[in-house]
């Protein structure tokens, strides 16, 4: 059964009462688990509602479905496309869209060429820090799923060269280090327009971990709101509920300049050993107006004029 985007049917009041997890990796990108795994744990934590949003690519969404609807889960098509906002890189998930819409699969070519380049240019750079065989190693631990710094963290700790991840970006793939290589993603706006054209609903993804200041955040806030975007993660894994009264503070304001943002959440699940990123141990905070309304309406289609503003 093909992932299809989802609407009043699917999502009931008994649906709805269960857990909700719209952000969360497979073993298509960086997660760990197969597909199918990912789905039964998401059952076996009470997720009725789960949204598999892999990086850059759908590849693991056909598997995700039949996983799905063989475990009563009900699957919202789902992925996690990286964009750029001025010299910033940031992350939008784009829900309930139609993964066959070739406006999302020429999205998804064109950072697939990206994070190729990538991948060979930090294997190039780890290779001069006497790191051998870097790039066939994180291809591997990678499989048929898209290459990312993640897998050559793995691959980095599999060789002997660092005691675990935390140290590998610490040392050699974070801010500054000599894999953290610049690539010019696609912007914030073409890819918000992307995920809208594939009939989808452009999410901004945890806004907290940009570093922003509040006053540079509201400017992003605002960019993509502007652009066509419909949503934010209000909670995204396990966070400070002061903060998520910073970023509903910030979205009231938006609010009162018409362009309103709905709230979503997901636990940014990855491995089962990351208890704060556990798959539907995050809850929305009551009184917003959750991201499914506009799929229960039918009102998933930007109402607001899209403007590139970068």
């Amino acid at each position: 059964m093909n992932p299809v985007p989802v609407g009043r049917e699917a999502l009931t009041e008994n649906t709805l009462a269960g857990q909700i997890d719209l952000h969360c990796h497979s073993a298509a990108s960086d997660g760990i688990l197969s597909p199918t795994a990912l789905v039964s744990r998401a059952k076996s934590h009470g997720v009725t509602v789960l949204a598999v949003t892999d990086h850059d690519t759908v590849q693991g969404l056909q598997e995700a479905s039949e996983a799905a609807l063989a475990q009563g889960v009900v699957l919202v098509p789902g992925i996690e496309l990286t964009a750029r906002w001025g010299a910033r890189v940031v992350h939008v998930v784009g829900l309930n869209f139609d993964r066959q819409s070739t406006a999302i699969l020429k999205a998804i070519a064109q950072r697939d060429l990206l994070r190729q380049e990538r991948a060979e240019r930090i294997a190039q750079k780890l290779e001069k820090r006497g790191f051998a065989g870097a790039l066939a190693g994180a291809r591997a631990l990678a499989g048929d799923g898209v290459i990312g710094r993640p897998h050559f963290a793995r691959w980095l700790v599999e060789a002997g060269h660092v005691e675990d991840t935390a140290r590998a970006f610490k040392r050699y793939l974070g801010a500054g280090k000599a894999g953290d290589v610049a690539v010019d993603w696609p912007h914030l706006a073409d890819t918000v327009a992307s995920i809208a054209a594939a009939g989808g609903t452009a999410v901004l993804a945890h806004p907290l971990k940009y570093g922003l200041t509040r006053t540079r955040l509201q400017s992003l806030l605002l960019d993509f709101a502007v652009a066509g975007g419909q949503g934010v993660e209000v909670v995204c894994g396990q966070q400070n509920p002061v903060q998520t009264r910073e970023i509903l503070a910030l979205l009231a304001r938006l609010a009162e300049q018409g362009l309103p943002l709905a709230a979503s959440l997901g636990s940014d699940f990855h491995q089962p050993d990351q208890p704060w990123r556990e798959l539907g141990g995050v809850h929305l905070p009551a009184g917003v107006e959750p991201v499914w309304n506009l799929w229960q309406t039918g009102a998933h289609k930007p109402s607001h004029q899209a403007v590139n503003r970068e």
